[in-house]
């Protein structure tokens, strides 16, 4: 029963939409601040690029998903230096970033001494269950046959939603994304709370990128996030910036990217560049269906101050 097609493309959805999942939940994080970061993809290049390597020095996938954390987290407070501090345009700061992680995550891959991308494929991460829990019809590989961090992304999307939605910090947060002079004038320290959640967000691209590389693929490759930062920052318009509606836009576009796979338990032969370029597709086709409907627009609505900056010394008092 677990081998029916449905159940298999659904399982692997799962897995393969959660690097997306982690990506989308820390853009929902910064973007809820105010600010935009537009720099995912450099930020999940270098979490991959780290988390391969912390696995390959330690033969601990952990110690790799860590590595790959801080990485991120690292690329995401130099952004925040420069768009909250100095108040650099956040498109220009997220594009710039967006080069360097894709450079510098290719040189450390090219590193003489030892070359990721000549080393032999990593040992990911074991279902957290036993076999024969994750073996059940039907729910075992849907729901109870996934390693740590597929359980961990379905905690950190709950917690999150109830910090943003159910918190007084949470509030504070939403109340600088949406008025950051308001928010001051309550007592809110707006640069803080962005420094904050910037930083988380750039850490939860990193997380995502290094489990695409840890239990994904178990290896490095040049570009291997292959525009999973993007899709990731288009998801939180889809999802109106609400972190259950991300697990879900995640799960979907996961099924996209594992097309091919289930296309092929099918028997049906469709060209594999045209299979790869479905989630952009559909990314641009959601957008412009949005875009199209003001009703639906208004509905989704980003924060009011997201991508403007703010100084404390131009404040209307």
């Amino acid at each position: 029963m677990n081998d029916n097609i449905i159940i298999v493309t659904i399982a692997g959805a799962v897995v393969a939409g959660t690097p997306l999942v982690l990506a989308a939940l820390g853009e929902i994080l910064t973007e809820r601040s105010g600010v935009m970061n537009l720099g995912i993809e450099g930020m999940m290049l270098m979490g991959a690029v780290f988390g391969i390597a912390g696995t390959l020095a330690t033969g601990d996938p952990y110690i790799g998903v860590v590595a790959g954390t801080i990485a991120g987290a690292g690329l995401a407070l130099i952004h925040a230096g420069l768009v909250i501090s100095l108040r650099v345009s956040q498109i220009v700061s997220g594009l710039g970033l967006v080069i360097v992680g894709t450079g510098l995550s290719s040189f450390i891959g090219k590193l003489p001494a030892s070359p990721l991308t000549d080393r032999a494929s990593v040992e990911g991460f074991h279902r957290l269950l036993p076999k024969g829990v994750a073996d059940l019809p039907g729910i075992g590989p849907i729901v109870l046959g996934h390693d740590p961090i597929v359980y961990a992304s379905w905690l950190l999307v709950g917690a999150c939603s109830f910090y943003l939605f159910r918190t007084r910090t949470g509030l504070a947060v939403r109340a600088v994304g949406e008025d950051p002079a308001t928010a001051d004038a309550a007592g809110v320290r707006v640069g803080l709370v962005r420094y904050v959640h910037t930083v988380m967000g750039g850490a939860l691209a990193g997380l995502g990128g290094a489990y695409l590389t840890i239990a994904l693929t178990g290896i490095w490759q040049e570009g291997i996030t292959a525009g999973y930062g993007w899709i990731a920052f288009a998801m939180v318009s889809f999802s109106a910036w609400r972190p259950w509606r991300a697990l879900i836009t995640g799960y979907v576009f996961g099924a996209l990217t594992n097309l091919s796979f289930t296309l092929q338990l099918a028997g049906v032969a469709v060209p594999s560049d045209l299979l790869a370029a479905l989630p952009f597709l559909l990314t641009i086709i959601t957008l412009i269906a949005i875009s199209a409907r003001p009703a639906s627009a208004r509905g989704r609505a980003a924060p009011a101050a997201l991508a403007v900056p703010y100084d404390r010394e131009s404040r209307v008092l």
